[in-house]
């Protein structure tokens, strides 16, 4: 009843105009700021952040702005991702795997739609959790350190084999490749040169931005422009523009446990919306089994990274009011504007300024409202982008994609390094490389050798701290599980071949039953 009463606090406090009116505007600015390649919630939060203070607005309707632009932008990503197959932001690569074969089969309508569906019901179970189990949740958090952290991220990079069951080797080599371009530049610690090649303007490594946008976005121009000169039809903008009652049926299972995977793992500090994405895609074609079409247009693969990564962007907001820890790249800019207001998150933050806290947590409820309500009516204006003939998209996508790149440092070699990187990720395209596993080990590569570091800087340079908790142990056993699984299912396979009754029985469908 205490927690309730906060929250009739916090509702008196979100429904003021003025904060209505933020909501709105944030939630507006977030949802554009989402769909353009490589800019993400981040530099969403960071680009207002300045603009909030400048008009003297008070905390409570600061954060109420900001939440707003963090949540748009978790909806926005998905826009590019499933229309282009070029992920607004990092959470939003899985998204690519199923929404843009769906978009390419005249779906485009029932994919936005649908995934708008599973952004809302992934954020509303997350809000609801934040009220229930914030302080349960983030006590629990705090058990996990540098190593703990290190081996979440060993496991993260093992269940990348599982998302393609058929290519699995190749599928952990392109995760290594995306591990060994996030090791350039110079080293936090040492001060020691990394691969820069001499180069000063490798100093400050490869940004994520011209990662994305050279993998995604050039290779995919490239291969528009490879499918137009043959005569083939890049997507087709379809005629239904909203999902239907079955085919919500079909996916609620997938959002709600996706919501409550992605809600858990954004509670742990640093985790992010990136790895909820990829564990819940990944463990929903472990479900689905042979039922399951992932990678060609599953609709469970739409909605499961969906609702994951909106509920992890909700559930990162409780290490950071509760603990003062940004338990995102985000939350981080987030902790700033409170500190811009003399305000310490934390334990007594809820004591001490109860209407900002509740103010925010019951902000997320109607900002959830606002993008559902915004983004539904919208779906038939985003498909039209499908009817764009090629000759004006692909200079269109071209132009936006290098203006953002030039953005980061206004520097030509930026631009360079965008399109080699698009010309190396069109190669490992044709050679049947998933690209998602690269931008995922480059985004987990710097978490991974940040918490080694600490993990080995407690423990004086010890390994078995990588392996002295029950958490660890866990952690590992399931790597290990996850390592085996593509040996497994190809043992099992090869033991149903004599069964088979004829060709083409022995392959895919084969195995199909073991995922």
């Amino acid at each position: 009843m205490e927690t309730l009463n906060f929250l009739l606090q916090g509702f008196d406090v979100a429904l003021r105009p003025t904060n209505l009116l933020m909501a709105l505007f944030g939630a507006f600015v977030g949802t554009v700021v989402g769909m353009l390649p490589g800019l993400g919630p981040i530099n969403g939060v960071a680009l207002l952040l300045p603009l909030a203070f400048a008009l003297g607005l008070p905390p409570e309707t600061a954060l109420i702005l900001l939440a707003a632009v963090y949540l748009g932008c978790e909806y926005g990503g998905r826009i590019s991702a499933i229309l282009l197959n070029v992920p607004g932001c990092a959470a939003s690569v899985m998204t690519t795997l199923d929404g843009n074969p769906l978009s390419r089969q005249g779906k485009a309508g029932i994919a936005l739609s649908l995934s708008a569906m599973s952004s809302f019901v992934g954020s509303f179970i997350a809000i609801c959790g934040v009220v229930l189990f914030a302080p349960l949740l983030a006590k629990w958090a705090v058990a996990f350190g540098p190593a703990e952290y290190f081996v979440l991220m060993v496991f993260a990079i093992a269940c990348l084999g599982g998302m393609v069951g058929d290519k699995p080797v190749k599928t952990l080599m392109a995760a290594l490749i995306g591990l060994g371009l996030a090791t350039v530049g110079v080293d936090s610690t040492t001060g020691v040169y990394r691969f820069t090649f001499d180069s000063v303007s490798l100093s400050d490594g490869i940004q994520f931005i011209i990662v994305v946008i050279g993998f995604f976005s050039v290779s995919e121009i490239l291969i528009m422009l490879e499918k137009t000169q043959g005569g083939q039809q890049v997507a087709k903008a379809g005629e239904r523009l909203l999902f239907n009652f079955k085919e919500f049926c079909f996916t609620f299972a997938s959002m709600v446990r996706s919501g409550l995977a992605g809600f858990v793992i954004g509670t742990l500090p640093g985790a992010g919306a990136t790895i909820a994405s990829a564990m819940t895609y990944m463990s929903e074609k472990r479900l689905a089994g042979a039922s399951g079409r992932f990678g060609e247009g599953d609709l469970r693969g739409l909605a499961s990274p969906e609702a994951a990564n909106n509920a992890s962007a909700c559930g990162s907001l409780i290490p950071m009011l509760t603990l003062g820890v940004p338990g995102s790249g985000t939350t981080a800019v987030m902790i700033g504007a409170l500190a811009l207001y003399n305000i310490t998150p934390g334990p007594l933050l809820f004591e001490q300024q109860p209407d900002v806290v509740w103010g925010l947590i019951a902000s997320l409820f109607i900002g959830n409202v606002i993008l559902l309500v915004m983004n539904i009516p919208l779906v038939g204006l985003f498909s039209r982008m499908l009817s764009v003939p090629n000759w004006i998209l692909v200079p269109a996508i071209t132009t936006i994609s290098m203006v953002g790149v030039y953005a980061v440092h206004s520097t030509t070699f930026d631009l360079v390094l965008m399109i080699a990187l698009g010309v190396f990720g069109y190669i490992l395209r044709k050679l049947d490389f998933p690209l998602s596993a690269v931008i995922l080990g480059f985004v987990l590569g710097e978490l991974m050798e940040d918490n080694l570091r600490r993990a080995l800087s407690i423990s004086s340079g010890e390994l078995g701290i990588l392996w002295s908790s029950p958490i660890t142990l866990a952690l590992w056993a399931l790597v290990a599980l996850m390592l085996a699984l593509p040996g497994i299912r190809w043992w099992r396979a090869r033991g149903k071949a004599p069964n088979a009754d004829g060709p083409g029985t022995d392959g895919p469908g084969a195995d199909a039953p073991a995922a």
